[in-house]
């Protein structure tokens, strides 16, 4: 088996061994939340240092019952038996995969790490492309149609993710795609995996939300951590909620957790139960995230328009997925070369994410503009104008003249 560093992980360091050689370079390719960690949360985890046996492999029960809490404040009944805990939703996916089994049903473009996942458990994934003006979940009636070939086929196909909302897009899927996946899921006899990551990221929170569990909740399972709303990244820590009435699928996830990562971090998950506890200071903290990762992609998603780039509204977190073609200028691999080499633009290309590498399409972060410091990240955090800030405007402009030279070049 052949196993690369991640296209994401591998983007970074190319870019930061650019800088260090002395390059301009603007870090769009890094999906990492890019702000300071909020002090309540810097002392829970000091308080618990001292904590440092291995503890259940589920996770502790004061986690297990946060997380279940913060789940049914969004109308999902949760008992704390059917939450699993682990060093990161990353981690979990990945156990998932081996309880699970079989092959999976992939939205594309999707993440980079689910089909690599996928490969590295020995599962086949079947590739859907997204309804269009959508993202993060597969077309409803073409997976019912690549799942029953691919079963006249001998295949065993067991499950389907969705991402909501998604990366790398940045758009939600609509609660319409969410039901008709639910129907297919239930005629086909698939487990839906949930990745809610962003969900507290959504642009609009009132913008209508529908999991696959508010719908299907006796074969959906949902992963989050904090990662992304807290940018706790580099904890490690996520929660998966499973079925209820599949012991032998949380058994199955226990064993492979046992041998994996025995349990997350101690002392980190007593933060997170605070965390998931979801105390005033920490809502508005992600409330203030919110309004910046939405601020930022809205000026970053206007300099691509302004080149005349097909770029899908950005809904939720902090992400936009441009479109290029019209340039001709050559596919995503092409496309994200020139601007990394000559404009000093690091984007990842599409085709890291199953997209048509003939097409010049490319995720954008837009969560490292925010600032280099602490000091920078806060203000940015807490600014009623982050656009104007020097280092933010300075950086939209770096990314508003490559854009132009680029476009000029094939005028």
């Amino acid at each position: 088996m052949s196993v690369t560093l991640s296209a994401t992980l591998a983007a970074n360091e190319d870019i930061e061994r650019r800088r260090r050689a002395g390059e301009r370079v603007l870090n769009l390719a890094f999906g990492e939340a890019g702000l300071p960690v909020h002090p309540a949360l810097r002392d829970k985890l000091a308080a618990a240092s001292e904590r440092n046996g291995y503890g259940p492999v589920a996770g502790a029960p004061g986690l297990r019952a946060a997380a279940a809490g913060y789940w049914v404040r969004r109308g999902l009944i949760t008992d704390p038996e059917l939450v699993v805990c682990g060093p990161g939703s990353k981690s979990l996916l990945y156990g998932l995969l081996l309880a699970i089994g079989g092959d999976i049903v992939l939205p594309t473009p999707s993440w980079v790490s689910y089909a690599a996942q996928a490969d590295l458990v020995g599962s086949r994934p079947i590739l859907v492309p997204a309804p269009s003006g959508e993202g993060g979940v597969p077309d409803p009636d073409q997976v019912a149609a690549e799942v029953h070939l691919a079963r006249a086929q001998g295949r065993t196909v067991k499950s389907v993710l969705v991402t909501l909302p998604d990366n790398p897009t940045g758009r939600l899927a609509t609660p319409e795609s969410i039901r008709r996946l639910v129907d297919v899921a239930r005629e086909l006899d698939l487990v839906i995996i949930s990745d809610e990551i962003y969900r507290d990221l959504m642009h609009d929170p009132a913008q209508p939300y529908t999991s696959p569990a508010d719908l299907a909740p006796e074969r959906t399972i949902i992963t989050t951590g904090l990662s992304k709303s807290l940018a706790l990244g580099g904890w490690r820590i996520g929660v998966a909620r499973l079925p209820a009435g599949a012991p032998a699928l949380r058994r199955q996830l226990l064993a492979v957790a046992s041998e994996i990562w025995s349990s997350p971090a101690a002392p980190v998950q007593e933060a997170a139960a605070y965390a998931f506890d979801e105390p005033a200071e920490l809502t508005r903290r992600i409330a203030l995230s919110r309004r910046l990762h939405s601020t930022v992609a809205r000026a970053v998603y206007e300099r691509f328009t302004e080149i005349g780039a097909a770029v899908p509204v950005p809904q939720g977190g902090f992400y936009l997925y441009p479109d290029l073609s019209h340039l001709r200028l050559g596919g995503s691999a092409e496309i994200t070369k020139i601007l990394l080499e000559e404009h000093g633009i690091g984007v990842l290309p599409g085709h890291a994410f199953g997209d048509d590498p003939a097409a010049a399409r490319m995720r954008v972060a837009v969560s490292l503009l925010y600032g280099e410091t602490t000091e920078q990240r806060m203000a940015a955090l807490t600014s009623q104008d982050p656009l104007q800030l020097p280092w933010i405007a300075d950086s939209l402009d770096h990314l508003s003249t490559g854009l132009k030279e680029l476009a000029l070049v094939r005028h």
